[in-house]
């Protein structure tokens, strides 16, 4: 018999009183992943399902938008208080489970190391596509990837997906300060060929981290959520991701 899912759609408000939006994928487990995504996308995006589809089966699942993307409210503010809204996802989930993971997105994974360098009550931990500073971003546009810019932006598989920029110029903690202080496992997975973030960010992050901890560099693969496409590293992406989860979540 297929199990379908409980799905709960609703927003959050954060202590500096901004609206979240957040969707709550229920099968009854009793661990959560949340995943935090990256600059320019959204819960929705066709990727970032893809990735709660691929875990669904063995844990209930977190999505949320980040201020200024998707159906969140506010101005990004580029990791200066992004923390505030992964801070109260996880209030959220801790009211309902006793271990959690966090899945860490490009930015999304920038913000995850800063909560988890002040917090222990979270299980396991992967960054994808990481900056070990903000400031560091490579974006090296002339080796954009066409196919990703067209469908996976502009067409059906870019959802919700754009982005409220407020002030860059907010001070920002780096997360090269912070990776050491994390406790939980940490799984990096980089792209070789990431054209946002060189893989070296997640070389530098993975050499500083003091936890359990593992590195991969998948061969051709591209930055974030695109090393989840079904060619181009998605196969060996996904592997990573499900052996980890069940290695650290018992």
């Amino acid at each position: 018999m297929l199990v379908v899912p409980v799905v709960t759609s609703n927003f959050l408000i954060t202590k500096d009183n901004k609206k979240i939006a957040y969707d709550h994928y229920q099968f009854g487990h009793d661990k959560v992943i949340v995943i935090a995504h990256g600059f320019f996308n959204s819960k929705d995006a066709v990727l970032i399902q893809r990735l709660k589809d691929i875990i669904i089966d063995s844990y209930d699942v977190i999505i949320f938008d980040f201020r200024g993307h998707g159906k969140s409210k506010g101005l990004f503010t580029w990791t200066t208080k992004e923390c505030y809204d992964l801070e109260r996802v996880l209030e959220y989930a801790k009211e309902n489970y006793s271990q959690i993971g966090i899945i860490g997105i490009s930015y999304g994974a920038a913000v995850s190391i800063q909560i988890l360098s002040e917090r222990n009550d979270i299980a396991t931990f992967i960054a994808i596509s990481a900056p070990y500073d903000s400031m560091k971003i490579d974006y090296h546009f002339w080796n954009l990837d066409l196919e990703n810019d067209i469908f996976y932006n502009l067409g059906a598989g870019g959802k919700n997906k754009g982005v409220m920029p407020g002030p860059f110029w907010m001070p920002k903690k780096k997360p090269i300060d912070l990776v050491d202080k994390i406790t939980c496992p940490v799984l990096y997975i980089h792209g070789e060929k990431d054209w946002v973030t060189r893989k070296y960010h997640s070389v530098k992050l993975y050499e500083k981290t003091k936890a359990k901890k593992k590195i991969a560099i998948i061969k051709d693969g591209s930055h974030a959520e695109y090393l989840l496409r079904p060619n181009k590293g998605g196969a060996e992406t996904v592997e990573l991701i499900v052996n980890w989860l069940k290695e650290t979540l018992f």
